[in-house]
């Protein structure tokens, strides 16, 4: 249920709301825009009625939504999200790439990786320290000792830091690391995961799981958000399908609808949709044309040595070509990159 009060309203009677709001035992969150306050409630809804608020000073009307998913609908929260990243914000006009390797490999792979991608203009790094993998024999990560690189070459390079945690236990030491927490495709409904990076409280990329719908993705958002921690945003990474050329199918209709139905910044990974790296720079090109705030794109100094996902990264130099193709795409919609 969502109270949108009258423009104009006053601030004794918001916060009138809020406190019988809570009287009655939910949650309430404001959302302030230009013109009106909404306040959503939060809780299960079965037993409130719209009387308990509609003859309450400064209430124009109630609304009810109908999706299961509640801080994540655009509904509750008109305004697009924007989440604030070392200097730089994901959600607003200007589009974001995150960019680097599947995973950190020693010191001299991610400095290199990392100087090529700071020189493109690019604001975030990515690069796994833990690495979930298919196979229990492939190559796992660095742990730690990954962490640290990271934390040397953040201070280099004055880059942000996107990696992904994959337990609970992880959280709170990849947290002191990491500017950007991600959730992989195989952990989107991890459901205590989620609650442990929302009580972290750092930006959250959440990836679509390779079998889940839209509003699986959405509720699993809703996990995060439910402990105010508003700084998540969503990412298409490809679904299974029975097309074999590609690695996953990439969803770039995921993107507008997405953009209908949350106020939650969407990004786009074409590297592991695509899984060949002579298409992402198309892919990556038709997602900032569908709207998508930004792009996550794997890249490696010598992909063909690369411990993880080699054959989807690109060359410095291919990765360098692209962020100046996007910017102009970018530009073309009316944004920036």
């Amino acid at each position: 249920m969502i109270i949108v009060m009258q423009r104009g309203s006053s601030q004794p009677q918001v916060q009138a709301i809020v406190d019988r709001v809570h009287e009655l035992g939910f949650q309430a969150h404001l959302s302030v825009g230009e013109e009106r306050t909404i306040i959503g409630v939060i809780g299960d809804e079965r037993y409130l009625t719209e009387g308990e608020f509609t003859l309450m000073p400064g209430v124009e009307k109630i609304v009810r939504i109908l999706s299961p998913y509640k801080l994540a609908s655009r509904d509750f929260h008109p305004q697009d999200t924007v989440v604030p990243i070392n200097g730089c914000s994901i959600g607003g006009n200007r589009v974001i790439i995150i960019a680097g390797p599947c995973a950190v490999e020693n010191w001299g792979q991610l400095s290199e990786t990392a100087a090529a991608v700071a020189e493109s203009g690019v604001h975030v790094l990515r690069a796994g320290a833990f690495k979930p993998r298919t196979s229990p024999y492939s190559f796992q990560g660095l742990g730690e000792e990954a962490l640290e690189m990271l934390a040397l070459v953040k201070e280099q390079t004055g880059l942000a830091i996107m990696t992904e945690v994959m337990s609970p236990e992880q959280v709170p030491l990849v947290a002191r690391y990491a500017d950007i927490l991600q959730i992989g495709t195989r952990n989107m409904q991890n459901y205590t995961l989620l609650h442990a990076v929302g009580e972290a409280g750092k930006p959250v990329l959440l990836k679509r799981g390779m079998m889940s719908t839209m509003e699986e993705l959405l509720m699993s958002a809703e996990y995060i958000l439910s402990h105010d921690n508003n700084k998540v945003m969503l990412c298409e990474r490809g679904i299974r399908t029975f097309e074999t050329y590609t690695r996953s199918t990439l969803d770039l209709s995921a993107v507008p609808v997405l953009k209908q139905l949350t106020h939650l910044p969407i990004l786009v990974d074409p590297s592991h949709a695509a899984g060949k790296s002579a298409l992402v720079p198309a892919l990556s090109l038709a997602a900032i044309a569908a709207g998508a705030d930004g792009l996550v794109i794997e890249v490696h100094p010598h992909p063909e040595k690369a411990l993880s996902d080699g054959p989807q990264a690109l060359k410095p130099a291919v990765f360098a070509d692209l962020v100046a193709r996007a910017r102009l795409v970018a530009e073309s919609i009316g944004r920036t990159l």
